[in-house]
């Protein structure tokens, strides 16, 4: 997967894909789709990071979920079921701002639209959609995180923390030129 792919598949869907200015990010994250609606409870999506830095493209790519693991299917918290999020662009949908108040993260900061699914019997269940804000955040994992279990309940989040913390520097670089608001876009993996 390339940085033009991923630009290729963003123009072909209608979305914005940010070219013009320095640190503009791209913040695009890659759910799997060979794996289709099974819950793995895996780190098998991926985080991707476009951006032009002094006039040169820059592309990066992390290990990561889009999708909710096994302890957040079966141990949710929302009695609507797990979140899962919709493929989609989410303009400014994100700042940075803390993690369950421990960390500095990209929060949710406008509505994005999940998929709610409340039967846990490890498919997610693409029937019922819900929109609203529901700290879909973008964080960490642990040091290099094996399995998901509960580090999302519809999260968008990195394996390695070293990841994330390489992310939110550029972020944070990103924020001090053009405020801190974020564009989230997530793509299913057969769209690039």
């Amino acid at each position: 997967m390339t940085r033009e792919q991923i630009e290729a598949a963003m123009i072909k869907k209608g979305f914005a894909y940010f070219s013009t200015g320095e640190l503009n990010l791209n913040i695009i994250g890659v759910r799997q789709s060979s794996t289709g609606n099974k819950v793995t409870n895996l780190f098998d999506d991926f985080l991707t990071l476009s951006y032009k830095h002094n006039g040169a493209w820059v592309f990066k790519k992390w290990a990561a979920t889009t999708d909710p693991g096994t302890k957040g299917v079966k141990e949710f918290h929302n009695a609507a079921g797990v979140a899962r999020l919709v493929a989609g662009q989410y303009r400014g949908s994100h700042a940075i701002g803390l993690h369950q108040g421990k960390y500095e993260a990209l929060r949710q900061a406008k509505n994005v639209k999940v998929y709610r699914d409340a039967n846990k019997d490890m498919t997610y269940d693409e029937s019922k959609i819900q929109e609203g804000v529901f700290g879909i955040n973008i964080h960490k994992a642990g040091a290099d995180s094996t399995y998901v279990e509960n580090w999302s309940e519809g999260c968008q989040v990195f394996k390695k923390s070293a990841d994330f913390d390489e992310f939110m520097v550029i972020v944070k670089k990103a924020a001090a030129l053009h405020g801190n608001s974020f564009t989230y876009t997530l793509l299913n993996s057969n769209e690039i």
